[in-house]
């Protein structure tokens, strides 16, 4: 209570009583545990309900060896905005697990870096 509800009778001034307001906090301690428990519970669903959503969205692409596919062009490759915004094609040389992949070009020229197949769609000539 701050001092001026003291002086002053409110109704929460009038209705207050100490062992009521003492036994009220002891019960609210002894249930901390289980509220802490209940909020754990509710954002692990949560968790899984975000994860479940993101995944169902997500576009696994498997490529093999010798494939054509198209690559991401990067941002110093966009002359303008009318540029494309894919380059290619290439052929897929190695895959390298977890959705990595090896490029070369139509000539033969190998592409030092991997690729990951969320920067990677098929091309169809």
């Amino acid at each position: 209570m701050i001092p001026v509800e003291i002086h002053e009778s409110l109704p929460r001034f009038q209705s207050f009583v100490v062992e009521e307001s003492n036994e009220e906090r002891k019960v609210n301690l002894d249930l901390l545990d289980e509220v802490r428990e209940e909020a754990r519970i509710k954002a692990e669903a949560l968790k899984r309900i975000v994860e479940y959503q993101y995944s169902s969205k997500v576009k696994s692409h498997q490529f093999q060896v010798a494939n054509l596919v198209m690559r991401k062009a990067h941002l110093y490759e966009l002359e303008n905005k009318l540029s494309p915004k894919w380059t290619g094609p290439f052929r897929v040389t190695e895959a390298r697990g977890n959705e990595s992949y090896k490029l070369e070009t139509l000539e033969g020229g190998a592409i030092p870096s991997t690729w990951n197949a969320a920067n990677l769609k098929f091309y169809f000539s």
